[in-house]
């Protein structure tokens, strides 16, 4: 048995104190990672300050947005008329991650904290940058099916899990996040960085920050928007890759604006800016859409287990846009 301290806070304010006064202290929502991780010894916090008692968990629309308490329901997300309508790549994004079990449990911020599948960060006698700084990256030279293969570094090569936090990015959510200093509120796209020299740092947030809501503004883009998931199996698999894509034309077909994410490629969700440039006031083509992902994979880095990626990130991507166009029709 490992001890930890367990406090039911009566509000975001003593939850956000409790955590930020205690360098072992994280925050227990939904629970389906952290107890995983609890039992395998990834990780072992002095503290488990519960949220789930706290509310947070409506979902408001206005004209402008759709706000999304940090403990509704993955399952009653995905269900929510007002999502489905008007953001449906994120409703898809739900619907294709773990199992109906787990979306009955799991919340909208610990989605977004889930931690990387990575074999090795999940295996405590392997070395692993990610689990312990500057012990060695074990998925370096070793099985490299899931490696990332845009943004790594040569301390890490891991991917992101969450197909939330990738249509997240492709429709310009924002996340708010209440700390010791107040609110502030981050970009979908700006929650989660690269690894570079530090990859036990998955996020941007500060010790004792808790995302409180997500925001998603209304737009003809949002509404016209989809999630495509490829993985080993039909359900309860993480993506080996995954797109998630938001198109909106002109009245001659040529595309006005567009929004591209990947998931299951880098160390956090792809925003694809460049393929968005690229496909702006063009004819959606297949051929343009390929020609739009391989600028955003210029630079790529793929050894023989990973280049199964680059030909499936542009079929996924490609395959999102022709759904996207048949609805129109």
């Amino acid at each position: 048995m490992r001890p930890f301290a367990y406090h039911r806070p009566a509000d975001p304010a003593e939850a956000v104190a409790l955590v930020a006064a205690d360098p072992a202290a994280s925050f227990l929502g939904g629970g389906t990672n952290l107890v995983d991780h609890l039992k395998l010894g990834v990780t072992r916090p002095g503290t488990l300050v519960d949220v789930t008692g706290l509310g947070l968990d409506t979902v408001e629309q206005t004209d402008a947005s759709l706000r999304i308490g940090t403990n509704v329901r993955n399952s009653d997300l995905a269900a929510h008329p007002a999502l489905r309508a008007g953001w449906p790549a994120v409703s898809r994004a739900l619907l294709a991650g773990a199992s109906g079990q787990i979306r009955n449990q799991a919340t909208t911020g610990g989605n977004l904290l889930q931690r990387t599948r990575c074999v090795y960060f999940q295996d405590v006698t392997t070395p692993c940058n990610k689990r312990e700084s500057g012990s060695g990256c074990s998925a370096i030279g070793g099985y490299g099916r899931y490696n990332a293969v845009l943004g790594a570094s040569g301390q890490c090569v891991a991917t992101h899990p969450s197909d939330l936090a990738v249509a997240l990015a492709a429709l310009d959510a924002v996340v708010v996040v209440l700390g010791p200093d107040g609110e502030r509120r981050i970009p979908a796209t700006e929650l989660h960085r690269l690894p570079e020299e530090h990859p036990e740092h998955d996020t941007t947030l500060r010790h004792g920050e808790l995302i409180t809501a997500v925001e998603l503004p209304s737009s003809p883009l949002a509404a016209r928007s989809t999630y495509q998931k490829a993985r080993d199996r039909a359900s309860y698999a993480f993506a080996l890759v995954s797109a998630a894509v938001g198109l909106d034309l002109d009245e001659d077909g040529t595309v006005r604006d567009v929004r591209i994410a990947w998931g299951g490629v880098a160390h956090k969700p792809w925003r694809a800016t460049r393929a968005e440039d690229a496909l702006r006031g063009e004819q959606p083509t297949e051929d343009a859409v390929r020609a739009a992902v391989d600028i955003e994979l210029t630079g790529a880095n793929t050894d023989d287990q990973s280049a199964y990626k680059l030909p499936m990130v542009r079929a996924t991507t490609t395959y999102a846009v022709h759904r996207l166009l048949e609805g129109s029709r």
